[in-house]
């Protein structure tokens, strides 16, 4: 039998009370309609900051790497560069005369050239030539560059943001200074272990589940066995929440020097989300990056990338059984997104004690969403 047809409704306006007591959860039409999954397109995604990769995809003099921001959301054709000089770019991969990509792969380049009509521009994105062009006037401009985006370093990850409503360091600053001594340096990708899961829901819906630990009794089994589930901690910034994940007697921490801000605590994992699509996650053993990619307004990719300064500590803590919990997660988030196409629900309630990392994020979602 044939559903009964419900017209799309208009995004509007909500909000969400900053006294996490009284307020309600978001709409649940936030997570089903596509406008809604339009609006943040230009409100949130192409102003916050993002994940491009790390830096060891353009750590030689010359390299290349061309990416697409946010397939699927802002598909937005990007070029990761380092001139000669040593300095690292970002720059737009379509070239400024009529629209073409300029390059396709990955490698080493002495200039970048454009394939359809042999434009070239320098590796930081400069106009440098163009053959036909000598009696078009007012040429080159500054318009004829190649346009610089904003690109930012978060300890061995690289960042950028299209038009950022926010400066990098008012995001970047608590995770800087709480794991300032740890030997990023020493990072190094695993690609054998990395993982892209697709899950058939809205990336809002993966981020909730995300910021709270409320649900690992319940969810978690292995996860459960390794955290102590009452000195679990959530902190809050600005564009920011830090969960602590407070390991049980006699499970993996970190040994964690005298002077630090969490010495004489058992720290198992910080797990770090930057408003809205990326976590990080600090482990004994590593860090394991997760993007968020919204696909759709009901699916979503969820990359793992694992970068490692400690392999004998892998497959203890909470940092082990990484791809079981991911699974357990998705499991239980494309659930929510089934029930959240109820007629009789709309929004719910927040646990004040478990909940504040997902009420925060709430509220940002409705900032920049209403605008």
């Amino acid at each position: 039998m044939a559903r009964p047809y419900h017209p799309p409704v208009s995004v509007g306006r909500f909000d969400i009370d900053p006294d996490i007591r009284v307020a309600q959860t978001l709409p649940a039409r936030v997570y089903s309609d596509p406008a809604a999954f339009a609006l943040q397109r230009e409100r949130v995604f192409a102003r916050t900051w993002q994940y491009a990769g790390h830096d060891e995809l353009v750590n030689v003099a010359g390299q290349v790497f061309p990416f697409t921001l946010l397939p699927g959301t802002l598909e937005e054709p990007l070029l990761l560069t380092r001139d000669g000089d040593d300095r690292l770019h970002c720059v737009s991969n379509v070239c400024t005369h009529r629209g073409t990509l300029v390059v396709d792969g990955a490698g080493h380049l002495q200039q970048l050239r454009c394939r359809y009509h042999g434009r070239r521009f320098g590796l930081d994105g400069r106009f440098h030539s163009m053959p036909e062009f000598e009696r078009t006037a007012n040429f080159p401009s500054k318009a004829d560059d190649l346009p610089a985006v904003p690109l930012e370093r978060l300890e061995r990850f690289l960042m950028v943001a299209l038009a950022p409503a926010m400066a990098f360091d008012d995001v970047a600053t608590p995770l800087r200074s709480r794991v300032a001594g740890l030997p990023f340096a020493d990072l190094t990708f695993d690609p054998a272990a990395a993982r892209d899961y697709l899950v058939e829901a809205n990336w809002a819906l993966y981020v909730d589940n995300y910021l709270e630990g409320f649900h690992i009794p319940y969810v978690h089994s292995s996860l459960a066995a390794t955290l102590d589930y009452g000195a679990y901690a959530v902190e809050l910034e600005r564009y920011t929440v830090l969960q602590l994940g407070v390991a049980r007697p006699g499970e993996r921490a970190f040994a964690l020097p005298k002077d630090h801000r969490d010495a004489g605590r058992s720290i198992a994992a910080y797990y770090f989300w930057l408003f809205p699509t990326t976590m990080f996650n600090v482990y004994p053993w590593g860090v394991s990056v997760n993007v968020v990619t919204p696909l759709a307004v009901d699916r979503t990719r969820v990359s793992f990338l694992p970068f490692v300064w400690d392999e004998s500590a892998r497959g203890e803590g909470a940092g082990s059984g990484l791809d079981r919990v991911e699974r357990e997660d998705e499991a239980i988030v494309e659930a929510v997104q089934r029930g959240l196409r109820s007629r009789l629900y709309d929004r719910g309630r927040y646990s004040p004690d478990r909940e504040a990392g997902v009420h925060h994020f709430h509220r940002l979602l409705a900032e920049f969403m209403n605008g």
